[in-house]
């Protein structure tokens, strides 16, 4: 396949829209096994990360399934497709946006905060850290102490920018399904993160808060690498160990 240039879709919907038609085709018969993700990037001359994406857009439209330990195979039985047009918008790129949006939001709220809102701010981390990051309430407390921030810089078009990307990663099941692998990633506690970046508004420096609101959700997008990385690494050792006792099984023949 060819992708071009002019084409307005993401790379991602490109590829997983070709290998959709390939499995509707018959190409790709129900029970069989994908090429592997580094031929898959090869035959569409795209990145690895753009292949893996395409295979988590096309497992949540229920054509694909991944097996632990064997790779992403043809389902059996495919569930009626969840329409293409939901998967919009990548976890890659809307944390990308909010470091570059939410960066700047801190550094203005760290000039304009007031002592109330940093109070509130402080509660709604203890609220983080008896929730835990990985639950549904510690989201929601993540999600209103981000949007606290925004609303402390005194700019309302900002407030509702920084909603808006919040929504989007709930919108989109593509975006949702990453950062929640992610999620399970955390080198370190992302309380933490906050923790800094509250620091960084109580010092009113505006330097400080955007460098620490960038550092932490930098963080998110090296735990989306590595989430992906790591799915991509335990199927190609399989790929390998498979291929070994094959040979093995060859040669004793």
């Amino acid at each position: 396949m060819t992708i071009s240039t002019a084409e307005t879709r993401k790379l991602y919907q490109q590829v997983a829209s070709s290998i959709a038609d390939a499995i509707r085709d018959g190409l790709h018969k129900p029970g069989q096994r994908l090429p592997s993700e580094r031929d898959l990037a090869e035959e569409y001359k795209v990145s690895r990360p753009t292949v893996r994406e395409a295979m988590i857009a096309l497992e949540i439209r229920g054509l694909v399934e991944a097996r632990h330990g064997s790779g992403i195979y043809v389902t059996e039985a495919p569930r009626p497709e969840a329409p293409a047009p939901d998967l919009d918008i990548g976890a890659f790129e809307l944390t990308e946006a909010r470091r570059l949006i939410e960066g700047e939001v801190a550094a203005l709220a760290a000039a304009t905060i007031t002592e109330e809102e940093l109070t509130e701010l402080a509660s709604i981390l203890d609220e983080m850290l008896v929730a835990g990051d990985n639950t549904d309430k510690g989201e929601q407390a993540d999600r209103r102490f981000h949007i606290a921030i925004a609303g402390a810089s005194r700019n309302a078009a900002l407030v509702t920018v920084v909603e808006n990307l919040w929504d989007l990663r709930y919108k989109s099941p593509l975006c949702r399904a990453m950062l929640s692998r992610a999620r399970q990633m955390v080198a370190r506690p992302l309380i933490h993160d906050h923790q800094a970046i509250l620091s960084a508004l109580r010092e009113r420096d505006p330097a400080q808060a955007r460098n620490a609101m960038r550092e932490h959700l930098g963080q998110v997008i090296d735990n989306l690498l590595t989430a992906t990385e790591i799915d991509a690494l335990e199927r190609a050792r399989n790929e390998v160990a498979a291929r070994r006792t094959e040979l093995a099984r060859r040669s004793s023949l």
